[in-house]
């Protein structure tokens, strides 16, 4: 059985079985990216509800494993040389699951570096846009009732973040073409966020993106999407 201690946030998120994947989320566009990735490649895994609604992510034990306070993260008990180690960020989780197993990656170096790209562009653009523009949009309107400037900033750009995937997917199943990668997987709860979780859908004019639409459709219809978007589940 492996041997988690070192791990301090173990004590507040004991691990029923140390001998697989411990995930540390929330059900949060970046949060159900791991879920369902884990499901994707069928790695067993253990998860643990972060509550933001205690700010479990600004507790002393969840900042042991990420120091930036700041969902998801994982421990992997069989990590390089087959000793366990914990990895925050969902970019770079994704990577690291996707080489561990050599799924949802090209195995050439062209294909790999086009799909790192693609994950780059969904945590330095999408996620971060779509995330400012869901805050004024959503949770700060009543800050901004009077400015409009922060919506109308967040909104554009992120339509024009659409506009370029909608351009990438002309022709194409996935980001990668015929390839269902861990780029998609980055993407595709962000968009389906600004909508289910923002609101966003009209002022997003999503309609005018006929491709991404589409390709939504097809990453939420997969099993496992159906699974992970749910993962961990949030208290009744």
């Amino acid at each position: 059985m492996a041997d988690l201690s070192a791990f301090p946030i173990t004590q507040r998120w004991p691990a029923g079985n140390p001998d697989i994947i411990q995930l540390y989320s929330l059900p949060t566009p970046n949060g159900v990216k791991i879920s369902i990735a884990l499901e994707e490649l069928g790695l067993p895994y253990e998860p643990h509800l972060v509550s933001f609604g205690t700010n479990d992510q600004k507790s002393p034990e969840f900042v042991s494993l990420n120091p930036n306070g700041r969902i998801p993260a994982i421990i992997d008990p069989n990590g390089p040389d087959g000793k366990p180690i914990g990895i925050f960020e969902s970019g770079a989780i994704l990577l690291y699951l996707a080489e561990k197993t050599g799924h949802l990656i090209p195995a050439d170096a062209v294909g790999r570096y086009e799909t790192i790209q693609w994950l780059f562009f969904q945590m330095g653009g999408i996620g971060p846009m779509f995330g400012q523009f869901g805050h004024f949009h959503k949770f700060a309107a009543d800050k901004v009732a009077n400015n409009s400037y922060p919506v109308e900033r967040y909104r554009d750009e992120s339509k024009r973040l659409l506009s370029v995937l909608e351009g990438r997917l002309q022709g194409r199943k996935w980001i990668m073409g015929d390839v269902y990668t861990i780029a998609d997987i980055a993407t595709f709860p962000w968009v389906r966020g600004a909508d289910v979780f923002y609101g966003g859908r009209e002022l997003l004019e999503y309609a005018k993106f006929p491709a991404v639409m589409d390709w939504l459709e097809r990453c939420i219809a997969r099993p496992a999407s159906e699974k992970g978007l749910n993962i961990p589940a949030r208290p009744a």
